[in-house]
C-alpha cells in the first residue's frame, strides 16, 4: 500500500508540474511554440533515456575482461566529452538563435558541400533513433515477461505498435506529446532518486555483492585499451539532444521563463547571467544545461553500484538498470517484498514507455530539418505541410513509413541497427565545433579570440575523435558499414541536388518558406538565403561536371542559367529587423509586359484622385 500510494503521490505532482498549453497562447507565441517544461521533455527525452542502456553497454564492454574497476577511465571521458559539446551549442544559440543547428553553421562559416552532408546524416541519424529506441523497448517489454525468445515478427510487431503511438502523439502536436512525456519523465525522475537512495542504504547496511556468474578471460594491455575505447563509446548517452535542441529553437517560445524574469526584478547584480538565459535562446540553453552534468553523474553512480554489487547487463536475465532497482527498492523503509516488487515492475515498465517516447526528439528534429531541406531542392516540395497546430505532419508520417520498413528488413534485431544509431550525430557536432571557431575568429579579437578559437577547435577536435572511435568502437558490430552508408548519401545527395528535381527558383523558395511551412521574420530570411547558396553550389557542380567531360572532348553548351546571387550574410538576414521583406521580394515583382512605344506617361496630378 506505501509503494501504491508513493507512486501515486509521484504522478501526481508530475501531473501538475507539466506544461500546459494554453489556447491564447497560439495566438501569442505560434502554433505548437513551447516553453522550459515541454522542450526539456521533448529534446531532452532521448538523452534522459539513455540512462537505460548507456552505462548497461560500457559495463558490458570492460567486465568479461575483468576491467570493470576502471570504468572511472570510460565515466571520466564521458563526463568531459558532456560538458563540453554542452558549452559548445550553449554558445551556439547565440550565434544561431533561429535554428538550423550545424546546418546552418556549416552554411555560414564553412562549405555548402558540408551542409548538404550534414542534412542527410542527420535525417540518418534521426530515423535509426525511432528504430532503435523503439526496438530498445520491445526489449525491455519483452525481458520483463522473460520472452525475449518470441519469433521475430512478433518483435516487429511491438515495435510497430510502439513508434504508432508515439507518431499519433506527435502529429497531434507539441504540446500534448510534450505534457505526456514530461509526466513520464517526472515520475521516471523521482523513482530514479528513491532507488538511488535505496542502493545507499544497502552499502550501508552491508548488503553483500552479487556472486559471479561469468568468468573472465585475462587480456593484454592493448587489447584492454581497445575494450576502455569501446566502453567510453558504447557509454555515450544520446547527444543527439543537443543538435535536436539547437535546431528545434524555432519551434520554442521568444519569452522568458519565470525565473529569468524574477532574477531581472530581484537581482540586477546578475543581469549578465539572466541576458545569458533570455528568450528563446535563454530556453535552449536551460535545456542544454541540464546536458552538462546528467551524463556523467548518472553513468558514474550507476558504475560504482554496479562494481559495488557486481550486477551488469544478462546478470539474473536482467539488465544493469533493472538488477539496481530491484536492490535499491528493497531497502527503501516501510516497504515489504511485495512493496518493492511493485514498484520494480513498474521502474521496467516506464523504462519501455520512456524508450518508445525518446523517438520523439527525432520527429521533432525531422520537422526542423526536412522543411529545410526541401527548400535547399534535397527533398521534394510535397514533404511540406504544416497542419494549425504547427506540425510537419508529413515529415513526421515519412519517417514512420520509413522506420516500419527498416525494422522489417532487420527482422526488427535492434543490434542490426546500432552501429547506425548515435554515430551520425558527432559529425555535426564536429562541424558545429569548426563553425563556431570561424565565428569566433571572424568577430573577436585579442585573448577572446585566441582561447575561444582554441576551445571551439578543441571542442570540434574532439567530437572528431569520438565520431572515428564511435565507428571503430562498433568496428565488430557492423561499425564499418556507416562508412559505406555515409559515402552512399553523400553521394545520393549530391545526385538529386543537380538533377532537375533540385533545382529552386527564388519564387519555389519562397513558396515553400512563406506560405507552406508558414515561417516569417528572420528564420525564414536564414533558410532563402541558404537555398540560394545551395543554388549556387548546384550551379557549380555542373559546371565542374561540363569541364570534366570537355577533358575527354565531350562539349556541350551549359542549359543552366546561373542562380540569382545570394549575397552576404550580414546583409541579406536583416536578424535585427524581423519585420524586414523577404530578400527574395525583388525576384517576385510582376515584371510589365512590353508595350508599343513604351510605358504611358503618368498625366495625373498629384491630387487626382483615379474613379
Amino acid at each position: 500500500m506505501v509503494s501504491i500510494l508513493l507512486l501515486a503521490a509521484f504522478i501526481y505532482i508530475a501531473y501538475r508540474l507539466s506544461p500546459h498549453e494554453r489556447q491564447e497562447d497560439a495566438h501569442v507565441h505560434g502554433a505548437g511554440q513551447i516553453g522550459l517544461l515541454a522542450a526539456v521533455a521533448l529534446f531532452g527525452v532521448d538523452y534522459f533515456t539513455s540512462y537505460y542502456y548507456a552505462t548497461g553497454e560500457l559495463m558490458g564492454a570492460l567486465h568479461p575482461y575483468g576491467l570493470q574497476k576502471y570504468a572511472f577511465i570510460a565515466v571520466a571521458f564521458i563526463a568531459i566529452a558532456n560538458i563540453v559539446f554542452g558549452l559548445l551549442y550553449m554558445y551556439s544559440l547565440g550565434v544561431f538563435n533561429e535554428g538550423g543547428g550545424s546546418y546552418t553553421a556549416s552554411m555560414r562559416y564553412l562549405l555548402p558541400t558540408l551542409s548538404l552532408v550534414v542534412a542527410v546524416v542527420l535525417i540518418q541519424d534521426y530515423v535509426f533513433t525511432i528504430v532503435v529506441s523503439s526496438l530498445s523497448g520491445v526489449d525491455q517489454l519483452l525481458s520483463v515477461l522473460q520472452k525475449t525468445g518470441i519469433d521475430w515478427i512478433w518483435h516487429f510487431l511491438i515495435g510497430a505498435a510502439l513508434v504508432s503511438f508515439t507518431w499519433y502523439l506527435t502529429i497531434r502536436g507539441r504540446g500534448e506529446s510534450a505534457r505526456i512525456t514530461f509526466i513520464l519523465l517526472g515520475i521516471f525522475g523521482f523513482l530514479t532518486i528513491s532507488m538511488f537512495a535505496g542502493l545507499l542504504l544497502a552499502h550501508l547496511r552491508g548488503v553483500p555483492a552479487m556472486p559471479n556468474t561469468i568468468g573472465t578471460q585475462p587480456v593484454g594491455l592493448l587489447t584492454a585499451i581497445y575494450h576502455m575505447l569501446t566502453a567510453s563509446m558504447k557509454g555515450l548517452v544520446a547527444l543527439s539532444g543537443l543538435e535536436a535542441m539547437s535546431n528545434g529553437i524555432q519551434f520554442v517560445m521568444n519569452k522568458d521563463v519565470s525565473l529569468v524574469s524574477w532574477g531581472k526584478k530581484h537581482l540586477p547584480r546578475l543581469q549578465g547571467l539572466w541576458n545569458y538565459y533570455s528568450g528563446k535562446s535563454g530556453i535552449g540553453r536551460l535545456v542544454q544545461t541540464s546536458f552538462l552534468f546528467y551524463g556523467g553523474i548518472t553513468t558514474f553512480l550507476l558504475a560504482i553500484f554496479a562494481i559495488r554489487f557486481n550486477v551488469y547487463d544478462q546478470t539474473f536475465g536482467r539488465t544493469l538498470v533493472g538488477n539496481l532497482a530491484f536492490i535499491g527498492f528493497q531497502q527503501i523503509p516501510g516497504f515489504d517484498i511485495l512493496g518493492s516488487s511493485f514498484l520494480f515492475w513498474v521502474y521496467q515498465l516506464l523504462a519501455v514507455a520512456l524508450l518508445a517516447s525518446a523517438s520523439m526528439t527525432a520527429f521533432q528534429d525531422l520537422q526542423a530539418t526536412e522543411w529545410r531541406d526541401v527548400a535547399i531542392g534535397e527533398l521534394p516540395e510535397i514533404i511540406v505541410y504544416r497542419n494549425r497546430q504547427g506540425t510537419f505532419t508529413r515529415s513526421v508520417t515519412v519517417a514512420f513509413i520509413v522506420t516500419l520498413v527498416i525494422m522489417f528488413i532487420i527482422h526488427a534485431e535492434q543490434s542490426a541497427a546500432v552501429p547506425y544509431y548515435g554515430i551520425g550525430v558527432f559529425m555535426p557536432i564536429m562541424v558545429m565545433g569548426f563553425a563556431i571557431r570561424q565565428h569566433i575568429l571572424r568577430t573577436f579579437t585579442g585573448r577572446k579570440r585566441f582561447w575561444g578559437a582554441l576551445a571551439a577547435g578543441f571542442a570540434g577536435t574532439l567530437s572528431g575523435i569520438v565520431f572515428v572511435g564511435q565507428i571503430a568502437g562498433k568496428w565488430t558490430e557492423g561499425g564499418w558499414v556507416v562508412l559505406i552508408s555515409f559515402s552512399v548519401l553523400i553521394l545520393a545527395a549530391h545526385a538529386i541536388l543537380i538533377s532537375p528535381a533540385g533545382s529552386r527558383s527564388p519564387e519555389k523558395i519562397h513558396r515553400i518558406v512563406r506560405e507552406k511551412a508558414r515561417i516569417q521574420g528572420s528564420m525564414a530570411s536564414i533558410v532563402e538565403w541558404q537555398s540560394l547558396r545551395m543554388q549556387e553550389y548546384r550551379y557549380n557542380i555542373l559546371v565542374w561536371i561540363s569541364r570534366f567531360f570537355e577533358l575527354f572532348g565531350v562539349r556541350r553548351p551549359m542549359r543552366f542559367e546561373h542562380p540569382a546571387p545570394a549575397g552576404d550574410y550580414n546583409e541579406a538576414i536583416h536578424v535585427d529587423h524581423p519585420e524586414a521583406p523577404s530578400l527574395l521580394a525583388d525576384y517576385l515583382k510582376p515584371k510589365p509586359e512590353p508595350q508599343v512605344g513604351g510605358h504611358p506617361k503618368d498625366t495625373a496630378g498629384p491630387d487626382d484622385k483615379p474613379e
